[in-house]
């Protein structure tokens, strides 16, 4: 039998859109196999055509994953109606989109990527993989803070308890915090529920790729170090769709 894909994997693997995404322009009438709209669970066989629109889509060979920093003001999102949108910010020569988001007032580490199947399995949260930030507020951080935001906090805006995490002081009014789950505003929520306020929140690292000393605004290519450690942290990783949430 020729090997096949399913068609929404092999949009994600084209680089198009992620396979959520990509099911959902399925579904609109988007795409279309062999001239004939593509219907859920199609499969691609070697040599079909398909078709996004009137654009010819083909499975790239190059995984793209890069590593941004991203500047406070720029939306995490590859909607071109959002004038201030990562993907255009970044202009980067291969279609690609963001790993997740990160809050337009926050800036630090983000990774864009080509392969939808990585972006689920790293930001899915019943995977439990690390994000690291260091977060400044507006007032001193006590010991009782810290162990109040590590324990797990109930957010009553969104009815739900943060799941326990390791925060640190780093300053009288700096903290570090890693994360394995990201709910809406997830630390801000925290903050304000204790009375703090956020001043500056940056993201460091994302499971064993970290920011290092990259200049705000720049990018640059995991190195293949980055790389297979990566692929071994997620290796037994659902990649299962999940909804990209604020940070």
């Amino acid at each position: 039998m020729e090997e096949s894909v399913r068609i929404n994997k092999y949009l994600s693997q084209a680089g198009v859109c992620s396979r959520r995404e990509a099911d959902r322009k399925i579904e609109e009438g988007h795409v279309t196999i062999n001239g004939r709209e593509a219907a859920m669970g199609d499969r691609v066989f070697p040599g079909d055509v398909v078709m996004y629109g009137r654009k010819v889509i083909s499975k790239e060979d190059e995984a793209i994953l890069l590593v941004v920093n991203k500047p406070e003001g720029i939306v995490c999102t590859a909607e071109k109606r959002e004038k201030d949108n990562i993907v255009d910010y970044i202009k980067y020569p291969r279609r690609i989109y963001p790993i997740g988001r990160l809050d337009k007032r926050s800036h630090g580490l983000l990774l864009m990527t080509n392969q939808g199947d990585l972006v689920n399995k790293i930001m899915r949260s019943g995977n439990y993989h690390e994000k690291e930030y260091i977060v400044k507020v507006n007032r001193e951080v006590t010991e009782k803070f810290i162990k109040a935001m590590a324990d797990g906090v109930y957010l009553k805006d969104l009815e739900a308890t943060t799941r326990p995490c390791q925060v640190e002081k780093v300053g009288k009014r700096t903290f570090r915090i890693i994360l394995t789950q990201g709910m809406n505003r997830q630390i801000r929520r925290m903050c304000e529920t204790f009375g703090y306020h956020v001043v500056d929140l940056k993201r460091v690292r994302i499971m064993n790729i970290k920011l290092g000393d990259l200049k705000i605004g720049e990018y640059r290519k995991v190195t293949e170090e980055e790389w297979q450690e990566l692929q071994k942290q997620i290796k037994d990783s659902s990649s299962e769709t999940v909804y990209p949430k604020w940070q």
